[in-house]
This record gives structure tokens, C-alpha cells and sequence, in this order.
């Protein structure tokens, strides 16, 4: 899946795992602006390896869903993932490389990304749980259109993630919300196509 970013006027492209990005992503994967927040966290370019293989051979079984982020020069940037699918929801997890904050980048496969797990997958629902100290996502999470908050509408959820120590806020992406945003975008769309004409 492929979609034209407005911000650097190319093509930013999804693509399934493969071994061969690794390289390319262990170093931006690592960086301290980075690293607390990835989930699959690897301390050497070996590991790396090992934990990418273990989660391409996890989609094949059908526990999650795992996608490489390109830039419009087909580099890869970072990755986002659907991990602990059950009963068609899973959690959303998704880290770019530091040089690539801030460029629009992170919308867009946010967009690529639940168009291909709600209307390609079987996919009904996606959660975020975001760590409360991390103001960068949450904010980000507040600004999509299609979010919204499920602290208190999973509540027992939220009490079992924030056992860890850790606490987090709790997001959940609906099938229908997003199905939704995606008809008025493409209904502006559209518009703004007929205007141009």
C-alpha cells in the first residue's frame, strides 16, 4: 500500500517484513529519543535479526500483523504493528526513526496501515495504550479523527495494563470510525477534484 505525502511531495509505501531492512532499521531503532518506546526492543544488531524473524514467522501464524514504513526514497524509516490479535483487535505498536519526527510521516502510515487491517484483514478494532509520560503520542493519538479514549469504556483493560507500574492512557481505533473518516476524506477528495476540473 502506497499514499502521496502532501509534506515532502512523494510516496510513502507499506511493505511486510523482511530480513534484509534490518540493517537499515537496528540503527534507528536504537536511538535514545527511541528506543524506550519500542516494544520488541533488541541490545545488538544480532538480536534484532532474531526478533525480526520470530515476528515474521508470528504473521504467518496469525498473531499479529507487522509492516516496514519506506519513505518516498523506498528507505525504511521504521515499523508499525498489530500485536496480541484477539477476536479480531489487537494493539497497536508503531516507532519511526528520530530523523523522521515531525514530517508527517507517522499520519500517513497510521492511515495505510488501519485501511489495510480494517478493509484487507479481518480486523474490527485497534487499541493504543500509550504511556502517560510520553506527551509526544498522546497528543498525536488525541489528534486522529477516528480515536478515542477507552479508559473508562475498557476500564478492567486498563486497570490489567497499568498493573505493570507503568501507566498509560488507553485509545481504541473502531472499524466504523475509521470507515467513516475514510468516506469523508474521500468525499473531500472528490470535491476538491471537481474543483480543480
Amino acid at each position: 500500500m502506497s499514499k502521496f505525502c502532501p509534506h515532502n511531495g512523494g510516496i510513502i509505501v507499506l511493505k511486510k517484513r523482511d530480513l534484509e531492512e534490518c540493517q537499515a532499521l537496528y540503527p534507528l531503532m536504537t536511538h535514545p529519543d527511541v528506543f524506550p518506546f519500542v516494544r520488541q526492543k533488541a541490545n545488538s544488531y544480532e538480536e534484532y535479526l532474531f526478533l525480526t524473524k520470530q515476528t515474521i514467522e508470528a504473521e504467518e501464524r496469525g498473531e499479529l500483523i507487522s509492516r516496514t514504513i519506506l519513505d518516498e526514497w523506498q528507505n525504511p524509516i521504521g515499523t508499525i504493528n498489530l500485536y496480541d490479535i484477539n477476536e479480531n483487535i489487537g494493539f497497536l505498536g508503531t516507532w519511526l526513526g528520530k530523523p523522521y519526527h515531525g514530517k508527517g510521516y507517522n499520519q500517513i502510515a497510521k492511515d495505510l496501515f488501519f485501511s489495510e487491517a480494517f478493509f484487507d484483514l479481518t480486523i474490527e478494532s485497534i487499541l493504543m495504550r500509550i504511556r502517560s509520560n510520553n506527551i509526544r503520542s498522546l497528543k498525536a493519538a488525541e489528534k486522529l479523527p477516528y480515536v478515542i479514549s477507552a479508559n473508562e469504556t475498557r476500564s478492567n483493560l486498563l486497570q490489567t495494563l497499568n498493573g505493570s507500574g507503568i501507566p498509560y492512557q488507553l485509545f481504541e481505533i473502531p472499524k466504523d470510525l475509521f470507515t467513516l473518516y475514510t468516506l469523508r476524506q474521500n468525499a473531500e477528495e472528490t470535491t476538491n477534484d471537481c474543483r480543480e476540473a
